[in-house]
């Protein structure tokens, strides 16, 4: 069995944050947000030590002077390992034990370890031990150091394969099992939307800034109960709902994994087969912390991530969560020169302005939409019931000859379906007022 290093419960641990240039305030928010991360893991904190640098150092990634503070700490506060916050070396996680006496981890390992304690479902379940394996494959050898030689004495002959050579055997077959078993899950999902799309049944994807309250957001829209918390990364498996909106009818609101600055590469890879949700959706609902004071570079961080997976084109409607903490908290829908809803400000947790929210995603969904009104004689009753059981008719007036008419909005490709199925031609309705 492959061994993964793993926090314990409290945990003691000394964070290392090295400031490469930006913004003076950059480097107090990347703490802020790391301290975050470490909390969400279960490590205790004993000290942070900070400073700057032009350039990393390609041994120890710090300098000497830097690695004596940091020495100096852990032997003071008897922490049992060294979190940087930063993407580090094989070799300098290596050099960096050997110096420092205790496990070093990096910004990688530390996300990996919050992942394996989220992942509830097997899927992700499965793209976390990749992620883990193809992370631990570069760092194998720090484990077998003392077994770099190959076997001997008696009892002790091999097939001339060393210890380390047979794990990173073992592991690449892993690997590969494990592709396999999510290509599967990716060609199940592909499905799933094929037969969403075959039924014109658009899917919602609720993305954001990990802990900006998109699953709280979601539980209340879909009245579910998916596991939301205040901290990093609460939610890792994405959940879908089907949901019922007006003049619309039925479609499925997708909740995914939250997004977070400097998020490696490595891990975007690994969780492609769950962020195809966001990538494959007909609109995208960009959950924003509107009380955090880095919203503006949230959004960035969460638009850099869209543009990596290919979303980059997708309809987005911002959704400004947590207005009951700002001084001005009022719930809000604001518009564009056309009239299209370009973000809403609400509160998922007191539930302000929640009711703004389908709405504005109804009139985003429908802007291609039919709306009109139509005059139809009695003999068109099949189709006025079928208007009707598709949520499509927002108004109906009869007259003395029987006739009725209709104020009707519906997505062009349920209106064509709808008038296809009964056998009419638009050309065969009264308009009396098309919008």
């Amino acid at each position: 069995m492959l061994f993964f290093e793993r926090y314990e419960s409290g945990e003691r641990a000394v964070l290392v944050n090295i400031h490469f240039g930006g913004r003076a305030i950059a480097l107090e928010e990347d703490e802020q947000e790391f301290i975050e991360l470490v909390n969400s893991a279960g490590a205790k904190s004993v000290a942070l030590i900070s400073g700057s640098r032009s350039q990393p150092q390609p041994k120890t990634f710090i300098g000497s002077g830097k690695l004596e503070e940091v020495l100096a700490a852990v032997e003071d506060s008897e922490a049992d390992l060294v979190i940087f916050n930063h993407e580090l070396s094989p070799s300098q996680e290596r050099n960096l034990e050997r110096e420092l006496k205790c496990r070093v981890l990096g910004r990688t390992g530390l996300i990996l370890d919050i992942f394996a304690q989220r992942a509830r479902t097997h899927e992700g379940k499965l793209q976390v031990e990749l992620a883990q394996l193809e992370h631990l494959s570069t760092r194998l050898v720090r484990g077998w150091t003392h077994l770099e030689r190959q076997k001997g004495g008696i009892g002790l002959r091999g097939p001339g394969e060393t210890q380390l050579e047979s794990d990173r055997r073992l592991l690449r077959a892993r690997i590969k099992n494990l592709h396999a078993r999510l290509d599967k899950v990716r060609s199940q999902r592909n499905q799933g939307r094929r037969a969403r799309k075959k039924a014109e049944i658009p899917t919602v994807s609720v993305v954001g800034y990990t802990n900006a309250g998109k699953s709280t957001l979601f539980n209340r829209l879909t009245h579910s109960d998916v596991y939301a918390q205040d901290q990093l990364f609460a939610t890792l498996d994405p959940t879908m709902r089907q949901l019922d909106a007006p003049s619309i009818g039925k479609l499925v609101l997708a909740d995914t994994v939250g997004f977070i600055r400097h998020l490696p590469h490595d891990l975007v890879d690994a969780f492609r087969a769950t962020l195809e949700e966001a990538a494959n959706a007909t609109l995208l609902v960009h959950v924003i912390d509107a009380a955090d004071l880095r919203w503006r570079e949230n959004i960035e961080a969460v638009e850099t991530v869209l543009e990596e997976i290919g979303a980059q084109n997708i309809p987005v409607l911002r959704v400004y969560n947590k207005v009951d903490l700002l001084d001005e908290d009022r719930a809000r829908v604001d518009r564009d020169e056309n009239g299209r809803p370009t973000s809403v400000w609400l509160s998922a947790k007191s539930g302000q302005g929640c009711d703004l929210l389908l709405p504005a995603l109804t009139d985003i969904l429908l802007a291609d939409a039919v709306v009109g009104r139509y005059r139809l004689p009695a003999s068109y009753g099949s189709l006025i019931a079928r208007l009707h059981r598709l949520n499509a008719v927002q108004d109906e007036q009869y007259d003395e000859s029987g006739n009725v008419e209709l104020s009707v909005r519906l997505s062009k490709a349920d209106w064509d379906r709808a008038l296809h199925q009964e056998g009419v031609k638009a050309d065969q309705l009264e308009i009396v007022k098309f919008a």
